[in-house]
């Protein structure tokens, strides 16, 4: 016997649950971008720096985090996050810190990734701007901040944006902290209501309409970009 489908469990106080599920989603992803953005950006100047200590931390942190699964990173922080951040600043066991061990998780995770993203970039800046840069008095990190990192960051743009894509989708992965982004409240609605094929259907279907939507805004980005 086919199997009938039913959206009848897609209500409109669904849909509101859903909506709060994708808040916490895109709050997940822009704080990850933001963050991992940031670190990864100083990673890759450890990575190209001279000095030997600062370039060997950044290898071993980058290669330890693009060698593990993100699941297990979450499933570490979500197990270890909230008893540290409780001894560190006097919590009660009571709080609910799933959100903030997220959060860290994915923004160290993301900026392994970003961090070799941004050292391409830098890397496909000309020597001459940076010996430019040195001739007109400025320091290393003078010339690293007002000359190679804007333009690097103009050459990868549309690889950030498509990590931040994938980034988006890793989202759901967070299922595994009990934490209800927006696959986790369409799975719960579909288990309460005996319908879950159908909730997974339409989350499906809402997770390729912006990641498809993102990918062609990327794409005629970098052919603006290339014009």
């Amino acid at each position: 016997m086919a199997y009938e489908f039913d959206f009848s469990a897609v209500t409109p106080a669904a849909v509101n649950v859903l909506a709060d599920g994708m808040l916490v989603s895109l709050r997940i992803t822009l704080v990850a971008i933001v963050f991992g953005v940031i670190w990864g950006t100083l990673l890759a100047m450890m990575r190209l720096s001279h000095i030997k200590p600062l370039r060997w931390f950044a290898m071993f942190y980058v290669n330890l985090f693009r060698s593990i699964p993100l699941v297990m990173v979450l499933l570490w922080f979500f197990l270890i996050m909230p008893q540290l951040l409780q001894k560190l600043f006097n919590l009660s066991p009571s709080n609910d810190l799933r959100m903030t061990s997220a959060l860290v998780a994915f923004s160290l995770f993301e900026a392994a990734y970003y961090s070799e993203i941004i050292r391409a970039g830098i890397n496909s800046v000309a020597r001459g701007q940076i010996g430019a840069a040195f001739a007109l008095g400025l320091s290393y990190p003078q010339a690293m901040r007002l000359v190679v990192l804007p333009q690097a960051f103009r050459n990868m743009v549309p690889l950030l944006l498509t990590q931040g894509i994938v980034l988006f989708q890793d989202t759901s992965l967070v299922y595994v902290s009990a934490l209800a982004d927006f696959f986790g409240r369409a799975y719960s609605i579909g288990e309460r209501n005996g319908r879950i094929i159908e909730l997974l259907f339409v989350a499906g279907a809402v997770y390729f309409v912006i990641c498809f939507s993102m990918s062609l805004l990327v794409k005629r980005y970098r052919e603006k970009a290339l014009a």
